[in-house]
């Protein structure tokens, strides 16, 4: 709503409030077919002219027709409570929903594309928001709210604003744990879209925290579908801008939440965000530093499955091939300080999966270009516990890199251990559980490192494929064989027992191979079959860590098959490895460390294969395993021989090697297992030996000695062979021996004998047509024949059928080898010949093969030790660098979580304490809701003060308590004594007593942070934090523990305590106040300690906070470095000192301050304050007459002896006292004499006078042990309380101030039962008055009359030095009775001396109730005060000091200064704190606005330069001349006449705040340049009125939208900038216009009254209603109220306007109300108010008529004849010394008025005025320029 805008197209659009973008040469067209664009809107008409708004004014219109104004929903909120007037609309939704079982189905709400959602759902699925879900939405009550709230909130931020500040969201979040369960997991994610603020932890806690229902059951699709919403939310909200600690508490929730679900989705949420587009360089930075790696601890989870394990590998991939990373945490990630073993380790409670392996060998494959080998051992130990499948894709996956050309070199591995990859891999062939140690060997690797390998591809060209070429039959057909696992080789000689080795524990134990596992084969469970081939299972080589298929099972087409050659996975996985460990054995030879290494090494290979094969099941033999092994070594050896183009000899050492190793395993494992003797080994021993020529060698030849044992070993196989009778290899051997013996052998005899008894053992057995037998027969004829000696066969054998050539030798041999003959040559000389050959030839061997057995032995312990030491060394770093790190984190994270919890339950609280309380001014008198029937509302004393010191104001006491309980357990019988004479434990006492008291002042330590100047405020510098400390806040209802930080722009109190209460600030006593607020920090004691400061705000709030006591000081002094611009003083002044610098004294003494303000600073500045109950203000007892029906103030006998203390007023009690003083003794010298053993000012004596009012009530009853006391102890009655101190010396309470201000004390107005007096039965209620008192508010006036009298301000010095001064303590304490119990003084008990907590506490609370003495403030005595006619003749001596004027009522004169001719003066005003004029140095400056809005800012002085009265007033001189006039900037609205309601002057004369403008804003101004430097449009409709408080910190304005808002005024240095764009409060409840407002900062109210005919309160810091208030008139008739002003003490003076029954006929009052909304008069009006001002006794009325009334302001009657000044009166204002009232006339003069006559011109001072100026006396004195109303009413 903007007036009429002309410009182009950008003026049209830029809307209402855009007046910056008219120029100056805004309508000005250019060019001939310039068009011209108008805006014309209705608001800114006036006399149907729409004034053009363009400097030049060109185009100004008329506008006809009927004008009409429409206000936006949205912004007509705000008038009436804001967002928050919503929610009560929520709450009776959740009621009804609740109420009716949720009747309602979600699957309307969520729609058939959601309903239908799997628990395995996409991600990134969010509940549908757009349009079309919007009508469905409306179908359930609660989304509907919420799409209200939305709509109301979007593109509007003072919605949005006013939801925040009624905590909507947290209090909308809170309703919803009231709604069902659907309802609020639904509806949470809608709260998070529509309102876009996050709520607290505590509502998202259910449908985040659990992914399974209580029972088990899996969640309902629709919470599933909340949940991935939840975490879709969240993703987003991450992705625009994550915080460090954003993303540090997602990945602690990661890691502490222990539900899979909630892991898989917080790790995606991590996930998005590194692979993010454009990459966050800043997730992985903060991922590195939080310690990303400790996510693998994720993985040692038992109840967690392949998804959220997949999810961690994921993570981690993304990470090491970011190349954003540096390689340095890289590593760090992959662990390469200590590898992968160490997770290894750890995961042995957790199931394996193909998942979890395929996932890391991928992330060591994957990630690194040269894979750690380290790294792919973990990963085949991981692999141990797999399943046969997963086995099987390892092995396929790292056979590679172990068969690749090179390995890398051995600084691969760590020194201490170096692993091998061959035996690792071993385990994987056991179906079943691995034993705890696993056998590696130690120089597998490391000695074949730099030895180049065939590789697959050379094998490959041999047309070698072990694993495929036997095929299944051949294998199942070894299989059937019985299973006799033996160590190493069987029960031979060479057998190695390794039973005692290490396991995971790293302790020995010795584990027989009889105790092996369950369905393990052992040596002691005979003929055990292997277990039957399992079903072959389907794998997937797929690249897992690929988005779209990470942690997803393989797909069913992958499968592992070989259709050309089908294997079953064992066969498959057993051949690969068997080809795995012998490609890596056998391409070592040669390599460094010598043959011995190299065959020890692969002797371990056998020695393991062996022990595994006793402790666990393979899926094939060991045995078998073996045979492959070595089948392998001999065609290598072969394919060797080969290719060395005849240079053999360099193999002979090695092949000799694999010969015994061939020889030692055949005729040791295969003596019982004759399918060892495979084809494969005897072809490849032949051709071996064949190739190397051993049958023939000749002895000398190089080589011949391992040329001749190879030819040993070969025939000893060879008849090995031929012992495995009906076999085809056993013919092959037949066939080759006979060979052998034919052509190339020579043998001896004794080799002949070897032969015969291997192969004739004896011929006899061979059954016959056996075909071995017959293959025997050639073998046997060439023996004998070629190669034994003739003669000595035929001596032994003389009967030996012929050999050469018989055709029946056959025949004939078997029959001879059954002879004697033939029996006893095989006895008596084969057989011993051939045992004596065996021993020669093959003895070597077996001993060579023994130490063989034993080496490989002592080599594989020390590889196991080795490899434990590195597995140990492994898990105790992971432990160390990921485990500890993470279960820190936990504790540390569930700890924080708890205390979350914790602090959400309270939080919740406090969320529900606000609703109550939003809920409560709602459903109020004038909220929205308001009950019909308007509850009842008790009251209690607020702790506003006024700037006397009063607490005068009672407000809402919604923790009311009737105290029924208290009142039926009074004792009424009085039998128990007051608390207060408890008697202090005489050990304690003696324990804690002081003898030294000194002042309490800062130490030099100190003193030096006030000497060297902290940084203090300004707002161009960033806040910074100067100290923070644990405290205490004191109020007189509880202890706060907090905490206080002070830093270079406020002062901070955080309230710790668990259950927060409401308080008149918020819930809780939390506080943040700007530095520049503080006007006072005092020093205090606390408990008689001095560990406490108070503090002091220009607001007068102020807060009592305890510290540990050697903190107090260094507080204090910091506070005093930063330079608080408002501090009264600096200093590190003791009260002593801070009393003298004041000037306080003195100023009492002249009179310029009353007895009740002297009382008051004495009281303060001595430590006294109403937030201790112990060290409350103490005020005296001054009269003594209680009965009289009058009260004459003249008659000193009315008054009591202010020079004597109150126990002794009565004369009759000093004797006693003074005998009691002197007779008391105390034997152990700990308790000092003393006059009186209670005290004038204790707790107990505040609670007995404050009974009445709360919160002292509860204090009371709190006191005395849950009960009120006795009625006849109670006070009840003045005059009985002064009676009983007259009756009783022990009895010595004073007074307090409340007696001298606060009438409601004496009122029960809560209707407490206080019992009834014992003698009269007459029931306590109100206070019993003196019969002088007409009512409690004329009590309470002619008691501040009598402290104010002359009487008393006489003798008052003689009191103040009984409890202030030089009596208080010492020998003039003595000598005037005034002695009291020790305890009570400063100094004299140092509670920190008690080493016992439980007395010290106790001490503690006996102090308290005895009560405590100001601190000495003055050890001369006291001043008297002045009397008043002194103080009159003192005051007229002094030029500069002006009269008060309002004590001279009687000698008013005016004078006038014609500021505008013609023009009205509407506001002239001097403000109140201004630092100096700028136009004349030392003159303070004078504020006029005219009609039209010029400004004038003019000299003024309260007193004239050359006289002692009257003023000094120099024009502005740019008021004058148009060239330097300044304006009000802006047009005014229609209907809105520029007057003293719209315009307000900053306390400092800076800035001059206006209201009434067109378009609806409240503007700031500059004064000195007339320059607009603020606009601010919040209302909805035109301001109608401001106010500024007393302390010029707010502003409030009010507005015919029917509201009112409270604006902070903005500080720059000292000076006052503008505004605050944001409001502090938004008061509503008016039904019509806002016409007049008020405010009290102070006492925390702000008065608004309407055209509806009432006043309405409410308190400025939380914005609550306090009351309404309906000024009398006649109810048949609208009245409506027309002028406002709220007085220092709280009083509230309107004018109401009654209407006529006829036009023009309009009837005034004036009313007067207490600031507890007591009518304290009214009074019919002659006149029409225009200008209304307060100050403390009086109300200045200026009336339209042209008069000036002075009335009292209780009684409102007349205090002076009207001044009849004949012109209209426009404005009335009071100078801040009250020595002149500035009236605006309606004809632009200013009259001043005055009082008393001017003083006499003095000597010398005549020649000034002369000579002394330039000017004409007359321009400067305005005593001659007296106004006559008569004359100017002539003229």
């Amino acid at each position: 709503n903007a007036g009429a805008t002309t410009g182009s197209n950008a003026v049209a659009t830029t809307g209402s409030n855009a007046v910056a973008t008219t120029g100056s040469n805004a309508g000005v067209t250019t060019g001939s077919n310039a068009v011209i664009k108008h805006l014309y809107l209705s608001q800114a008409f006036k006399s149907q002219i729409c004034v053009d708004l363009s400097p030049n004014h060109q185009y100004d219109g008329r506008l006809t027709g009927h004008r009409v104004v429409n206000w936006d929903i949205k912004d007509v909120l705000n008038t009436v409570g804001g967002m928050g007037v919503l929610l009560p609309l929520l709450e009776q939704v959740c009621e009804a929903e609740q109420a009716g079982g949720g009747g309602q189905e979600t699957s309307d709400l969520l729609g058939p594309e959601l309903t239908c959602t799997s628990s395995r759902g996409p991600v990134g699925m969010l509940l549908p928001l757009g349009k079309f879900s919007d009508g469905r939405l409306e179908r359930n009550s609660v989304a509907a709210f919420l799409l209200m709230v939305k709509n109301l909130i979007r593109h509007h931020p003072v919605n949005q604003e006013s939801l925040l500040n009624c905590h909507g969201p947290s209090i909308i979040g809170a309703m919803y744990l009231n709604t069902p369960l659907h309802y609020r997991y639904l509806n949470t994610p809608l709260h998070y879209r529509y309102l876009n603020t996050p709520l607290h932890y505590r509502y998202l806690n259910t449908p985040l925290h659990y992914s399974v229902e209580k029972d088990g059951s899996p969640l309902s699709d629709e919470k599933q579908t909340v949940q991935i919403s939840l975490f879709s939310l969240l993703r987003d909200l991450l992705l625009k801008c994550p915080t460090p600690e954003e993303l540090h508490s997602i990945l602690a929730y990661t890691l502490t939440i222990g539900e899979e679900q909630q892991v898989v989705s917080a790790l995606d949420v991590v996930y998005s965000l590194l692979r993010s587009t454009p990459p966050r360089e800043q997730v992985q930075a903060v991922l590195l530093e939080w310690g990303v790696e400790q996510l693998y601890s994720l993985l040692l989870k038992p109840s967690f499955g392949d998804e959220a394990r997949g999810r961690v590998f994921r993570v981690l991939y993304k990470i090491l091939k970011s190349e954003r990373v540096s390689e340095r945490a890289k590593q760090r990630v992959k662990l390469k300080d200590f590898g992968y073993l160490g997770l290894v380790c750890f995961l042995g409670d957790v199931p394996v999966t193909m998942t979890t392996i395929r996932c890391l060998y991928e992330q060591v494959l994957a990630t690194d270009a040269t894979p750690n080998f380290r790294d792919l051992l973990a990963v085949a130990h991981l692999s141990h516990r797999a399943e046969l499948t997963v086995r099987l894709d390892v092995c396929r996956k790292v056979s590679p890199y172990l068969l690749k050309s090179s390995f890398p070199s051995t600084s691969s591995f760590p020194s201490s251990s170096p692993l091998s990859p061959t035996l690792v891999l071993f385990p994987l062939a056991c179906p079943l559980s691995p034993p705890l140690y696993i056998f590696t060997f130690s120089q597998v690797i490391t000695k074949y490192s730099t030895i180049e390998a065939k590789g697959i591809d050379y094998w490959a060209a041999k047309g070698i494929d072990y694993w495929a070429a036997k095929g299944i039959d051949y294998w199942a057909a070894k299989e059937e064989a019985v299973y006799h696992p033996l160590s190493p080789f069987g029960t031979s000689p060479f057998e190695l027992e390794l039973g005692g080795m290490r396991g995971e524990t790293g302790t020995w134990s010795h584990n027989p191979v009889g105790g092996s596992q369950a369905g393990t084969p052992s040596p002691l469970e005979h003929s055990r079959p292997f277990p039957s081939m399992r079903p072959r299972k389907s794998s997937s080589l797929s690249n897992v860590l690929d988005d779209t298929n990470y942690g997803t099972d393989p797909r069913a087409a992958d499968t592992i098959s070989n259709t050309s050659n089908p294997q079953t996975p064992e066969e498959e996985l057993c051949n690969l490895l068997t080809y795995i460990v012998f490609s890596v054995l056998w391409r070592g030879s040669g390599s460094e460390g010598g043959e011995d290494a190299v065959w020890r090494e692969r002797g371990q290979v056998f020695s393991v294969l062996t022990k595994l094969g006793s402790s666990c099941q393979l899926v094939r033999p060991p045995d078998y395993i073996k045979c492959s092994l070595l089948e392998m070594m001999l065609e290598s050896s072969l394919s060797d021989l080969r290719d060395s183009q005849g240079v053999s000899l360099p193999y002979f050492p090695s092949l000799l090697r694999l010969l015994r190793l061939l020889q030692d395993f055949l005729f040791s494992e295969g003596t019982d297992n004759h399918a060892l003797w495979s084809e494969k080994i005897f072809e490849g021993v032949v051709n071996l030996l064949d190739r190397l020529q051993a049958w023939h060698s000749t002895p000398g030849t190089p080589g011949a000695p391992e040329l001749r044992e190879m030819a040993q070993i070969g025939l000893r196989i060879i008849t090995g062979y031929i012992q495995q009778q009906d076999s085809q290899v056993s013919v092959m051997a037949c066939v080759k021996l006979h060979s052998l013996l034919q052509t190339v052998l020579c043998l001896g005899w004794d080799e002949v004998c070897f032969l015969l008894g291997r192969l004739g053992a004896p011929l006899c057995t061979y059954p016959e047509g056996l075909k071995t037998f017959s293959q025997l027969v050639p073998i046997v004829r060439t023996l004998l024949d070629q190669h034994a000696d003739p003669v000595t066969l035929h001596g032994l054998l003389p009967s030996l059928p012929v050999t050469n050539g018989s055709p029946t030798f056959a025949q004939d041999l078997q029959s001879y080898s059954h002879t004697v003959e033939w029996l006893d040559f095989y006895q008596r000389h084969v057989q011993p010949t051939m045992e004596q050959y065996e021993l020669d030839q093959f003895g070597k061997s077996h001993d060579l093969m023994s130490n063989f057995w034993n080496s490989c032995f002592d080599d594989l312990m020390s590889t196991a030790i080795r490899q434990d030491k590195e597995r140990t060394y492994s898990k105790d770093k992971f432990q160390e660098v990921i485990v500890d790190p993470y279960l820190r984190r936990v504790r540390s994270e569930n700890s924080r979580y708890h205390s979350g919890q914790k602090q959400s339950s309270g939080q919740q609280e406090v969320v529900w304490r606000h609703w109550k309380s939003l809920r409560r001014l709602l459903t109020g008198e004038r909220g929205a809701w308001a009950h019909r029937v308007p509850l009842e509302v008790k009251w209690k004393l607020s702790s506003a003060e006024t700037y006397s010191k009063m607490r005068l104001k009672l407000v809402p006491n919604y923790q009311y308590d009737t105290h029924q309980e208290a009142s039926a357990s009074r004792d009424n019988m009085g039998a128990d004594s007051p608390r207060s004479s408890e008697p202090l434990p005489l050990a304690v006492a003696k324990e804690a007593k002081v003898s030294d008291m000194e002042d309490d002042q800062l130490g030099e330590e100190d003193i030096v942070f006030l000497d060297n100047k902290v940084e203090g405020e300004d707002d161009s510098q960033k806040e910074k934090l100067v100290l923070s400390e644990d405290c205490e806040l004191i109020t007189i209802v509880a202890v706060v523990p907090g905490r206080l930080e002070v830093t270079t722009h406020h002062l901070y109190f955080y309230d710790a305590s668990s259950e927060k209460e409401e308080t008149e600030e918020g819930i809780g006593f939390d506080f943040k106040r700007p530095l520049s607020q503080l006007r006072e920090v005092h020093l205090r004691r606390y408990n008689l300690r001095r560990s406490a400061v108070e503090l002091f705000f220009i607001d007068q709030s102020h807060y009592f906070i305890n510290f540990r006591k050697k903190v107090r000081n260094m507080v204090y002094s910091r506070i005093l470095g930063l330079r608080p611009p408002n501090l009264f003083y600096f200093g590190s002044r003791s009260p002593q000192e801070l009393l003298k610098a004041s000037g306080l004294t003195q100023r009492w003494v002249c009179r310029e301050i009353s007895n009740f303000e002297y009382l008051m600073q004495l009281n303060t500045i001595s430590g006294r304050t109403y937030n201790d109950l112990s060290q409350y203000p103490v005020f005296p007892w001054v009269l003594s007459d209680y009965t009289s029906p009058d009260l004459d103030l003249e008659n000193p006998a009315v008054f009591r002896d202010l020079s004597k203390p109150i126990g002794v007023v009565n004369p009759r009690h000093a004797q006693n006292v003074r005998e009691k003083y002197e007779s008391f003794e105390d034997s152990t010298g700990t308790i000092d004499k003393f006059h009186y053993g209670t005290h004038y000012s204790n707790a107990a004596g505040v609670m007995h006078y404050m009974i009445r009012m709360e919160p002292f009530t509860t204090l009371h009853i709190q006191l005395q042990s849950g009960r009120f006391d006795c009625a006849d102890r109670q006070f009840h009655s003045v005059a009985a309380a002064w009676q009983a101190r007259m009756e009783s010396p022990a009895d010595v309470k004073e007074l307090i101030p409340e007696f001298f201000y606060f009438p409601e004390f004496l009122q029960n107005i809560n209707g407490f039962d206080l019992g009834s007096l014992q003698m009269t039965h007459n029931d306590v209620t109100d206070v019993l008055l003196p019969q002088w008192a007409l009512s409690r508010e004329d009590f309470i006036r002619k008691h501040r009359k009598a402290l104010e009298c002359e009487h008393v301000s006489s003798h008052l010095h003689e009191w103040i030095d009984l409890i202030f001064g030089c009596k208080q303590r010492g020998e003039e304490a003595v000598e005037a009775l005034n002695v009291f119990y020790y305890c009570t003084y400063e100094g004299a008990v140092d509670l920190d001396a008690i080493a016992n907590e439980t007395e010290r506490k106790a001490l503690e609370g006996i102090i308290s109730n005895f009560g405590q003495t100001p601190c000495q403030l003055l050890k001369e005595p006291h001043p008297p005060r002045m009397s008043s006619e002194n103080a009159s003749r003192r005051q007229a001596r002094m030029d500069t000091l002006p009269p008060n004027l309002f004590e001279q009522l009687d000698k008013l004169r005016p004078f006038k200064e014609v500021v505008y001719d013609g023009r009205p003066l509407v506001q002239a005003v001097v403000p109140r704190n201004q630092n100096r004029s700028f136009i004349i140095q030392g003159s303070d400056v004078l504020v006029t606005v005219s009609s039209n809005g010029l400004i004038g800012t003019h000299s003024w002085l309260p007193y004239d330069k050359n006289i002692a009265n009257y003023f000094t007033f120099t024009k502005d001189p740019t008021v004058a001349n148009p060239k330097t006039q300044r304006f009000l900037s802006g047009l005014f609205a229609p209907g809105v006449d520029l007057s003293t309601q719209v315009l307000v002057v900053s306390n400092d004369g800076r800035l001059l705040f206006s209201g009434g403008h067109w378009d609806c804003s409240l503007r700031v101004t500059q004064l000195g340049k007339g320059k607009l430097v603020g606009r601010i449009c919040r209302h909805i409709d035109v301001v109608t009125c401001l106010a500024l408080d007393l302390c010029g910190i707010y502003l409030i304005s009010g507005s015919r939208d029917t509201s009112c808002i409270v604006w902070q005024v903005l500080q720059q240095g000292e000076f006052s900038s503008g505004l605050s764009p944001r409001p502090v409060q938004v008061l509503c409840g008016h039904d019509q216009e806002v016409t007049c407002v008020a405010i009290s900062t102070e006492l925390d109210m702000a008065v608004s009254g309407s055209k509806d005919g009432t006043l309405i309160i409410h308190s400025v810091r939380r914005g609550q209603f306090l009351r309404t208030l309906r000024p009398p008139g006649e109810s048949c008739l609208p009245t409506r109220v027309t002028e406002l002003q709220v007085g220092m003490e709280g009083h509230i003076v309107a004018q109401t306007a009654l209407e006529g029954r006829t036009a023009g006929k309009e009837k005034y009052s004036l009313h007067v109300y207490s600031v507890n909304g007591c009518l304290l008069s009214s009074v019919s009006l002659e006149e029409q108010v225009t200008a209304l001002y307060l100050v403390p006794e009086y109300i200045i009325l200026g009336t339209q008529q042209g008069n000036l009334h002075i009335r009292h302001l209780h009684s409102l009657a007349l205090a002076v004849s009207p001044l009849p000044l004949k012109v209209a009166v426009r404005s009335v204002s009071v100078t801040r010394e009250s020595s002149h009232i500035l009236v605006g006339l309606q004809d632009g003069k200013l009259i001043v008025v005055g009082a008393g006559k001017p003083e006499e011109v003095r000597s010398g001072q005549f020649s000034r005025r002369l000579w002394g100026s330039t000017r004409r006396i007359s321009q400067v004195s305005s005593g001659e320029t007296e106004y006559n109303p008569t004359e100017t009413s002539g003229k």
